[in-house]
């Protein structure tokens, strides 16, 4: 436990940030979960418009620093390669 005063800010800020953080990363892996669901599927009309959330979900993420910018640049990169696949 923190003892002094600036500790205890430094700690109630983080456990905000980690929410916050932990918030924008799960909106991204159920946005990205539901893009390869409907790939899997078979349904491209649906899973491109899928696609178009999961990029707007990774590049909230990176502006907020939630994620690495080229981490999100890297899973949006293997998306729309797995979109392109399909027939």
């Amino acid at each position: 436990m923190p003892i002094t005063r600036s500790a205890k800010k430094a700690l109630r800020t983080s456990l905000k940030k980690r929410d916050f953080n932990l918030a924008k990363k799960t909106a991204v892996s159920k946005a990205v979960k539901a893009v390869k669901k409907l790939s899997v599927e078979g349904k491209k009309k649906e899973a491109m418009a899928a696609l178009s959330l999961a990029q707007k979900a990774l590049d909230k993420a990176v502006k907020t620093h939630a994620l690495d910018k080229n981490t999100a640049s890297r899973r949006k990169s293997r998306l729309s390669k797995m979109l392109k696949k399909l027939k």
